[in-house]
């Protein structure tokens, strides 16, 4: 017979526990109870975590990979409860990014590493734009288009727009592989040099085009692809 979380010891309440004792000392099962609230009948809301969090083998990168219809995949888990969890998720990925803003790039290892993980699990193609000062400081980091870079979707004059708005004077590109394939395609390196011509006229450069996926990163700049 389930137990409803409301009968359990207070100290074993997900919500109860985090007031006494910190959002460190729950498990990630507890974390996503409180984000979907209720349980069913059947399953209590950490039950319901759990199973979500082997449906993404108990992998919270995996986790954020999933889609809101791929959540809903579990019984007892409506369109309400999955959007949730998808949000939270994207904050996450979010704040992780923006902790990261004012680094100094020193080489492409320190981009691939800042952006790996916000996009080696996602199923599309993202692509964004890293603005950065004189000094390769980032002044601004931007997600200019998803599912694929087409010229017409990754268009330079909106990435050079940008620059000029956050006032780059150097720019590195990056986009994801979901298929783990890190060599880049000839549309990568056509939009590459097209966006690498363009900027030049404004006196900014193109320091390097990184391609990033589950198992590491492809730097244009590292195999002497930029000229």
């Amino acid at each position: 017979m389930l137990i409803p979380i409301k009968e359990w010891a207070k100290d074993d309440r997900p919500r109860e526990k985090l007031l006494l004792k910190g959002s460190t000392a729950l498990s990630d099962a507890e974390l996503i109870a409180i984000l979907i609230h209720h349980g069913t009948k059947e399953k209590s809301a950490v039950q319901l975590g759990r199973e979500i969090l082997e449906l993404a083998q108990n992998n919270l990168g995996k986790l954020s990979k999933l889609s809101v219809k791929d959540i809903m995949k579990i019984k007892g888990i409506g369109a309400a409860k999955a959007i949730t969890i998808v949000a939270a998720l994207e904050l996450g990925t979010r704040r992780d990014m923006l902790a990261n803003k004012q680094a100094i790039v020193n080489s492409s290892k320190d981009v691939a590493e800042l952006l790996r993980h916000q996009f080696r699990f996602k199923k599309h193609e993202v692509f964004a734009v890293v603005f950065l000062n004189r000094s390769n400081k980032i002044n601004h980091i931007e997600v200019i288009s998803e599912g694929g870079i087409t010229g017409t979707i990754a268009d330079p004059r909106i990435i050079l727009k940008k620059a000029l708005d956050h006032e780059a004077i150097n720019l590195i590109l990056c986009h994801n592989h979901p298929s783990g394939n890190l060599k880049p395609s000839k549309s990568d390196e056509d939009l590459t040099e097209k966006i690498k011509s363009a900027a030049q006229f404004f006196d900014i450069k193109l320091l390097d085009h990184i391609i990033v996926g589950e198992e590491g990163y492809y730097s244009f700049a590292d195999e002497g692809l930029l000229g």
